[in-house]
């Protein structure tokens, strides 16, 4: 690597990545994470993450900060880090490219990435289909590489009696 490379995780600071993180999580306002009210107050800032915001709820009293509850929370890494992760793998870079890209080894990426799937598989809503659902010929034939003469030929085999 030469010296005149210049990182991403250089350009982004946690700050931002917090306020981002706050953003998206409460964008209606905070809320608890232990009772979901809205009745809640700062309560200084993380020992370790200067730029982690903490949080009680006057209603539980549950003390709580800006990650409690999500995939982000109790993880050594700086979540300018986690942010890059996610936004490259939004790119659809490999593990092994994000690994370069952050300068970590591959198997701590590959141990973010799975954490990262699974906690955002977790959080999407349940899918409900309602309506009519219409399919043609051209599913079928495609469920047999794309070969109808095949299928038409099997259709015809099986009808003749073996």
């Amino acid at each position: 690597m030469g010296s005149d490379l210049i990182r991403l995780s250089a350009l982004l600071d946690d700050a931002k990545c917090f306020d981002l993180i706050r953003q998206h999580r409460w964008p209606d306002g905070v809320r608890c994470a232990s009772c979901d009210s809205g009745q809640v107050v700062r309560n200084g800032w993380d020992d370790a993450r200067h730029t982690r915001q903490r949080w009680l709820c006057k209603d539980c009293k549950a003390r709580f900060d800006d990650l409690t509850g999500t995939v982000l929370a109790g993880h050594h890494q700086p979540l300018r880090v986690w942010v890059l992760c996610l936004y490259f793998m939004g790119l659809n870079l490999s593990n092994r490219q994000i690994a370069q890209e952050l300068d970590l080894n591959e198997g701590d990426v590959q141990a973010m990435t799975g954490q990262l799937r699974q906690g955002l598989v977790e959080r999407q809503p349940d899918v409900r289909l309602d309506g009519e659902v219409e399919a043609d010929e051209v599913y079928v034939v495609a469920g047999h590489k794309g070969n109808p003469a095949a299928v038409q030929k099997k259709a015809g085999r099986d009808a003749g009696g073996g």
